[in-house]
């Protein structure tokens, strides 16, 4: 384990640096005991986004709660379970959400913009450039965007740990980000937290799959994550270069705290470089359409030299995909070792696999790529 004086100065240093902070807030964080909301946890949240906006920072909320608050207004005595009970219950919760954000923030001078975004606002490039276009302008205006998953027409989002996943995604986004995931557990602990004897871990360095062991699939009573949703997060955004902080929000002046550089929750240190927007995107956000087998040559090109992949390294070819789309480059057992945007359709690369580059043109009857997937369009994963 770090020692802590370290660890406190990696913290001011990763807060000197970062210029824009995600702040991920759970349905437990917002909630009362009763499912309706705190409007006091509200106020004291705004009143420290205020304070980090007058260090010169940017700020992003990733806010769950609306199903939670619709819950509250409609009376109801726990979390419906079927689908179209829980859109509506956020449909009515979502505007009640946002008008107490506006309520909180106005006093400090800023306005609350909702955005509701769904995976495909993600998957699709053009929407997902329209979003980043978006906050930048929100940005400029002062405004304190609040975003949440539209669960309202959203079927397959609503599952455990969407909001998460969605504040990895929208951190990936910013430039020079901090995500800060705020449930109502202290941080990650080096065994079960109910144990007297579990340890809170203050910082990792290097992101290791065997630190979700450290994790149950529990569910909260009012939100649809756990911590096992939080470290995926979390994994997601470490492998792009991205520090992230998970801590408790019903602590008090958390974020102000956090913003001095003091020692709460855990904070994870970046376990991969930092990626452009646009391979972030390729690697970490759009779902491959396709499976591409490549043999032992093929991956040693793509992990140790930094090639691009040619026809010849492929072997088998898995999906039915059309050019410029996102596939899986994978080992012969099928361990995904990269992804990036195709030159050339399955139906094509069916044709082609195997084949040395000069015999493309011999096949297809023309050969307007000599690779499969270029190395600008491609991406390693960690």
């Amino acid at each position: 384990m770090t020692p802590r004086p370290m660890a406190n100065l990696v913290r001011r240093e990763l807060m000197e640096t970062a210029k824009t902070v995600v702040v991920k807030i759970g349905t437990n964080v917002l909630s009362r005991d009763d499912d309706t909301l705190d409007v006091d946890c509200l106020r004291h949240i705004a009143s420290q986004i205020h304070l980090i906006r007058e260090s010169g920072r940017r700020v992003v909320v990733v806010s769950s709660g609306a199903v939670g608050a619709g819950i509250g207004l409609l009376g109801l005595k726990q979390r419906p379970t079927d689908l179209p009970h829980l859109q509506a219950a956020a449909a009515i919760g979502q505007a009640h959400l946002i008008r107490l954000y506006d309520d909180c923030l106005r006093p400090h001078g800023y306005h609350a913009a909702q955005l509701l975004l769904t995976a495909n606002d993600f998957k699709n490039r053009n929407r997902y450039l329209n979003v980043r276009n978006t906050l930048s302008t929100l940005f400029e205006l002062g405004a304190v965007p609040i975003i949440n998953e539209n669960d309202t027409v959203s079927v397959k989002e609503i599952r455990f740990g969407d909001n998460d996943r969605l504040a990895a995604m929208v951190t990936s986004l910013l430039r020079s980000p901090l995500l800060v995931i705020l449930s109502v557990v202290k941080g990650l602990y080096d065994g079960d937290p109910a144990n007297p004897d579990s340890r809170l871990v203050p910082l990792v360095r290097e992101w290791d799959d065997s630190l979700l062991q450290l994790a149950s699939d529990s569910q909260s009573s009012r939100g649809t994550g756990g911590m096992q949703s939080k470290l995926e997060a979390i994994r997601q955004a470490t492998a792009v270069g991205e520090s992230v902080i998970i801590a408790n929000g019903k602590q008090p002046d958390v974020l102000r705290r956090i913003l001095d550089g003091e020692e709460i929750g855990t904070l994870f240190l970046p376990s991969g470089a930092s990626l452009s927007a646009r391979k972030r995107w390729i690697g970490y956000t759009v779902v491959p359409k396709g499976q591409l087998l490549l043999d032992d040559g093929a991956c040693q090109a793509i992990l140790q030299k930094g090639r691009s992949l040619l026809a010849i390294g492929i072997s088998q070819v898995t999906g039915v995909f059309g050019r410029g789309e996102l596939v899986s480059l994978c080992r012969q057992d099928g361990q995904e070792i990269a992804r990036g945007l195709t030159n050339y359709d399955s139906k094509d690369i069916q044709q082609i696999a195997g084949r040395r580059t000069g015999k493309i043109a011999e096949t297809l009857g023309n050969a307007p790529y000599t690779e499969v997937v270029h190395r600008d369009n491609l991406v390693v994963l960690s």
